[in-house]
């Protein structure tokens, strides 16, 4: 009985060495006789929406060195020194150090040194393909772009967002060695080839990209404001055109040693940051409360309901003003369409209260306003929003009017194209497709619905007064004869520790065109500019220039010359 329990016992043994552990038995058999020099894959580009190379690779490789494999390590070390413009004492030191099969001796090094180090026949050293990345347009969508590490993994922005696609897969170039790493002569060397990594197709346009970034930077410097941001959507999907993020950085020289510039510059603040919009959100609430008329509601105050004259809202003992000095008769005889040519607050004070909390935040959730739009990029705000259940009658009155509520750029962007488009909802997005350099394509990403915010028709007839806000308003230096551009501007006050700074204000406007079809949406927002400091003096000029950028681009005729 002992023997025959011996004897299964042994047996049992014998096939798990066999066949259990025969793989893993193998594997350590082929790593004790053999050497591997990494073989790292080409990383894959990343291209605008037109195949413009915003992200590309620089031909460079890394040099590697096999200390038990060196025969005459002083001369190495000599030409190693001179060739990797290293000390002497270092490359001998580490030609030296036996505690490592394998020692990395430099990367991305030029095709030229590398040569020069392969012709000097040195034995135990070898170099492999380890391209740098490369950025053609510098600065340009930098803060979208992201960057790599120092080992060439993504970190920010798409890099990092898309690295499982860009990375690829590294090969290997195994070499038959006895046990102490020297290469055993008349050896065959195996080749396992690297899969080069998916490049990413953005829906940017780089030349509406540059032109944003142009328009804005001017606006930055005449202004001298803090900072300029800007994003230009396809209202029709969503797409994002152009993200604008200014100051900005170089992509080719990265401010790594200074950690808090870094962080600074490399922010995407369009998506990440938020503020108070001001008049640019009362898009959002004419929508609803037009929405709401056509509906039936009898809360919903109706188009041609003439507002009150008065300058002031008194909601739970708190006034509320107009930002006008209220001269030239602006408060008499206003309609909904005059209250947004004239961005008077009081109007849409009188909007919020009388749809309600349950009905206008009912709107605010379809807008998506305190909660993500799904772009496909990390690090997205969700804005601020008070919950419905502590929201008071005087903090509803404000968010008619864009203040106790902060959003980020993308935000507003996306509200006001979904009221204008018609009231559909998608999902901003950066990206359309991954393809291989053979142009096969992948993996597509398609525009997707979120919902629906208003009706087709309360989107039009919503327009129809956002171009009059253009055409005879606030928005007028905002106005292209024959392109029927819509918009609204925005200017909010900004608030530290709780009170309003003094002399400190956001400078913003939402526009887009055509009106009755809209193809372009640009937010335009100046942070602290000095001097003029109104939306309607200083942002609207910037969209009418990214606009007549765009007409030019895309060599768009007016409106009345194709029907």
């Amino acid at each position: 009985m002992a023997i025959t329990f011996l004897f299964c016992l042994f047996l049992g043994r014998f096939f798990y060495i066999q066949v259990i552990w025969r793989e893993q038995l193998q594997y350590l058999a082929l790593d004790q006789w053999t050497r591997e020099i990494p073989v790292n894959a080409g990383r894959g580009n990343i291209v605008d929406r037109n195949g413009e190379v915003l992200a590309g690779n620089s031909p460079a490789y890394t040099v590697y060195a096999r200390a038990n494999a060196v025969k005459e390590k002083e001369g190495a070390a000599l030409v190693l020194s001179e060739a990797l413009s290293m000390p002497y004492e270092e490359a001998l030191s580490r030609l030296a150090d036996r505690s490592r099969s394998e020692i990395t001796l430099a990367k991305r090094v030029q095709k030229s040194v590398a040569e020069r180090i392969e012709g000097a026949g040195i034995s135990g050293v070898y170099y492999a393909r380890d391209e740098g990345r490369l950025y053609p347009h510098g600065a340009l969508a930098c803060q979208i772009l992201g960057f790599t590490s120092y080992d060439g993994a993504g970190t920010t922005g798409i890099e990092g967002k898309y690295e499982a696609y860009l990375a690829g897969t590294p090969g290997e170039i195994l070499q038959e060695t006895d046990l102490v790493g020297v290469e055993l002569e008349g050896s065959a060397a195996a080749y396992r080839p690297a899969i080069d990594g998916l490049n990413v197709r953005l829906t940017l346009d780089y030349r509406i990209q540059a032109l944003a970034e142009d328009v804005m930077g001017r606006a930055l410097s005449s202004s001298s404001a803090k900072a300029a941001r800007a994003v230009v959507l396809d209202p029709t999907d969503f797409s994002v055109l152009a993200m604008v993020n200014l100051p900005s950085y170089d992509l080719n020289d990265i401010p790594r040693e200074d950690i808090s510039a870094l962080n600074a510059l490399t922010r995407n603040s369009v998506v990440s940051d938020i503020y108070e919009p001001g008049s640019t959100f009362k898009i959002v609430t004419a929508a609803a409360n037009i929405e709401e008329g056509l509906r039936g509601n009898p809360s919903a105050i109706p188009l041609e309901h003439i507002y009150s004259s008065s300058r002031t809202r008194l909601v739970d003992g708190t006034t509320i003003r107009c930002w006008s000095d209220h001269k030239n008769g602006k408060h008499s005889n206003q309609t909904l369409a005059d209250a947004l040519n004239n961005s008077c607050n009081p109007c849409f004070v009188d909007i919020a209260l009388a749809l309600g909390k349950e009905t206008f935040y009912s709107y605010l959730d379809a807008f998506r306003f305190g909660r993500a739009t799904g772009i496909d990029f990390a690090g997205e705000a969700i804005g601020m929003l008070l919950p419905s259940s502590i929201v008071q009658d005087c903090d509803l009155a404000r968010i008619g009017f864009g203040q106790t509520i902060a959003v980020t750029p993308l935000q507003l962007a996306c509200a006001a194209a979904s009221a204008v488009n018609g009231g559909l909802y998608y999902a901003p997005r950066l990206v359309r497709e991954l393809y291989s350099e053979d142009g096969a394509v992948h993996e597509e990403i398609p525009a997707k619905l979120l919902g629906r915010t208003v009706s087709e028709e309360a989107s039009r007839i919503l327009s129809t007064m956002l171009e009059g806000v253009v055409r005879d308003g606030s928005g007028k230096k905002a106005f292209i004869e024959g392109f029927h551009v819509a918009g609204k501007t925005g200017t909010a006050q900004k608030y530290e520790n709780g009170v309003i700074a003094q002399g400190k204000y956001v400078s913003s406007f939402v526009g887009y065109f055509p009106a009755s079809s809209p193809k372009y949406l640009a937010l335009v927002i100046l942070d602290e500019p000095q001097g003029s400091y109104y939306g309607s003096t200083v942002a609207a000029p910037c969209a009418k220039e990214i606009f007549e950028g765009i007409i030019e681009i895309e060599g768009l005729r007016p409106v009345e010359e194709t029907i």
